[in-house]
């Protein structure tokens, strides 16, 4: 399978898109919302309206303070970040009605790419179970040497063997879309932090698990 040769202005140009689309659909849940109060007189539907504007707004809230760790600069080159606020937006971004998050990790700072890794194996991971289910995070080792292990369990669970390929810096195609373009950063992230993933699927459950290499 074919390395993914990819230029800068490419890569966060695909990045972009891949937060814009994340964003897109609650932020057009709030318009809609809007447009109801304009001209809805009825209360319940008025109601209605102003719980979708609430719902959707957090929503958009918390899926850019997740792309703010898990994409954006957060610090200079070097810095370190709290794995609690790893945590906080880890919570955040999965609806709990759908899909529960358990968090088990040290109370510290990791090197900033080691987040970021680690914040992009939580969507990664969380995506296999688009149906809802339980995801489990756990954080063990050092700031210098560790290791995260992610396991999805729910119906029908699972991570495509292009999303594998991805994470490996691969594709048949030898090029990658917005759709894509997570595992691949993802992958590359790794690399920065000379780390190694690996993706383990059974039945109703996929395991994530990055380690030092």
């Amino acid at each position: 399978m074919p390395k993914i040769s990819l230029d800068s202005l490419d890569l966060s140009a695909l990045l972009c898109s891949r937060v814009c689309h994340d964003v897109i659909s609650p932020v057009g849940a709030i318009v809609n919302g809007l447009e109801v109060l304009e001209d809805e007189k009825d209360t319940s539907m008025r109601d209605f309206a102003f719980e979708l504007i609430r719902k959707s707004a957090q929503q958009a809230s918390a899926r850019l303070q997740f792309s703010r760790l898990a994409f954006g600069a957060a610090g200079s080159a070097g810095s370190m970040i709290d794995l609690g606020d790893a945590e906080q937006v880890s919570r955040g971004l999965f609806p709990e009605d759908k899909v529960t998050v358990g968090w088990n990790g040290p109370a510290a700072y990791f090197p900033k790419n080691k987040v970021k890794l680690l914040l992009n194996l939580v969507m990664i991971t969380g995506s296999a179970i688009p149906r809802g289910g339980h995801l489990e995070v756990t954080v063990e080792g050092t700031p210098e040497s560790c290791e995260f292990t992610l396991t999805a369990k729910g119906p029908n669970a699972r991570i495509n063997k292009d999303m594998e390929a991805l994470l490996s810096g691969e594709s048949e195609s030898g090029s990658v879309d917005a759709h894509g373009i997570q595992a691949f950063y993802a992958g590359m992230v790794a690399q920065a932090s000379k780390m190694a993933i690996s993706v383990i699927s059974g039945e109703n459950e996929v395991t994530v698990r990055a380690t030092q290499a």
